[in-house]
This record gives C-alpha cells, structure tokens and sequence, in this order.
C-alpha cells in the first residue's frame, strides 16, 4: 500500500476512536438527564435576614442584702480578734431575734491587719479588723428597720443596700425580656425584609447571646419619724431592677 494511503487510512481509525470517545461522554450526561451539576441539599436556606437584638423587663425588687460592719482597732490583733467576735454574738443575736435566720446572715468579709501608719515604727503598733455581714430580707420594706436592730446592736456602719429578686422572679422577668427581645428582632427584620424586596418566612435560628441583671443599689440613708416609737427610723431609697437580655436571630427569606 502506498505510504500516502496508509497515511489516510491511520487518520481514519484515530477518528473513528476519538468519536467513540465522545459518544461514551454523551452517553454519560445522558443518564442524568441534565448536564448540569446535582445539587447536595446542604444549603437550604439561600436567602436570609440575621438580626441582633435587645429586650429589657424591670420591676420592684423583693429581696434585699444589706451589708453592714463592725470595727475594732488596738494595740494588739488579739484584743482586735476579741472584739470582733462579742460584737458578732450581740449582732446575730440581735438580728436573730428580730426574725432572721442564720442563712439570713453571712460573713462578706473579714480583715485584721497593722495599719499602715505604725508598720514602720518597731516602738509602736495598731491594728484594725473589720467583720463586714451580708444580712438578706426578704421584705424589702422592712430594710431600714433591719438597719436600726443592726446599729443598735454595734454595727459601726451601713456599707452598702443591694436591691434584687428572687429566683422565681428573677425567671419571670427574664421571659418577659426576651419576649421582648425576640419582638424587636422580627420589626427589625421586617424593616430590613421591606428595604431589600423580601419577604420573612420564618425563624431560622436563635440564639441568647447576653442575660444581665442590673439590681438596685443605695448608699443612701436618711432618718425618718416613727411614731410608734417616737424616734427616728431609718428609711432607704428603692429601685427598679432590670433585666436585659441579647438575642441573635437568621430568619429564613424568599424574594417577594
């Protein structure tokens, strides 16, 4: 055979194969229909709207802690030891007997230490303790007089009152919060969804992201009349106490 023809005939079979080859692709993209590629189904949401927001809840406080404390300052810390603990016998007795029980009243803290001022002179020497008591009442309105039975009984001082809730409280008013919450994050999702030419379809996700509880505190005293007595009593200034929480909400969106 003739170089030319044998040339011809070996382009012939490298085309029948390669047509063959292509046949076996068509062939392929055939059983799935489509040639486009198939999708996993792990992205279902395509369009969403994700919001943070804040809902708050405030209310009267039911418990209160006051912290009160007793000073004792000598020339040794054992005369200081001493003295704080008769104060601490009068005081919880006191506090005892007007109707508070010993989970009522806990030590917050307790100090004796040189004062500063005669640490450096061997020749001389003072010490201070201090017996700080975190006393817990229930009846927010009986505070001042808790004051009274613990002044009357040597407390030297009104530290701090601390306004707060109890458990089942503390709980209602988180609900109502983040019912509030959750109110502000679907307006503000609607305002979005109405700005892009979407429509909510629905919560996604969410999530609580912050709870904060911001109680009352009052450093505040002042005497008032009592009249059944016909001295002065103490009174408090009370405040709401809030909650606020944070939640983060996806809400599902199609194009409307």
């Amino acid at each position: 055979m003739p170089r030319q023809r044998r040339l011809v005939a070996g382009l012939g079979i490298a085309l029948l194969v390669l047509l063959a080859g292509c046949s076996g692709a068509a062939g392929t993209l055939g059983d799935t229909g489509s040639s486009e590629p198939e999708t996993t189904g792990t992205n279902d949401l395509e369009r969403s709207i994700e919001v943070s927001a804040e809902g708050e809840a405030s209310a009267e406080p039911d418990r209160a802690t006051v912290l009160v404390a007793v000073e004792s300052t000598a020339d040794d810390a054992g005369t200081v030891r001493s003295d704080l603990a008769e104060s601490d016998d009068a005081l919880r007795s006191a506090l005892y007997d007007w109707g508070l029980s010993e989970d009522d009243v806990r030590t917050e803290r307790y100090d004796i230490r040189q004062t500063r001022e005669t640490r450096p002179d061997v020749n001389r020497s003072e010490y201070v303790g201090v017996h700080v008591y975190a006393v817990s009442v229930d009846d927010v309105d009986a505070v001042g007089e808790v004051i009274d039975v613990a002044v009357d009984a040597g407390a030297d001082g009104v530290q701090q009152v601390r306004f707060g809730l109890s458990d089942e409280r503390a709980d209602e008013l988180r609900s109502e919060a983040l019912g509030d919450a959750m109110g502000n994050a679907h307006a503000e999702a609607d305002t979005l969804a109405a700005n892009a030419d979407l429509d909510v379809t629905g919560v996604y996700t969410v999530s609580t992201t912050n709870v904060r509880t911001s109680p009352y505190t009052s450093t505040a005293l002042r005497a008032e009349a009592d009249d059944a007595a016909g001295g002065a009593g103490t009174g408090i200034e009370v405040g709401d106490v809030d909650v606020t929480v944070s939640v983060r909400v996806v809400f599902g969106a199609e194009q409307a």
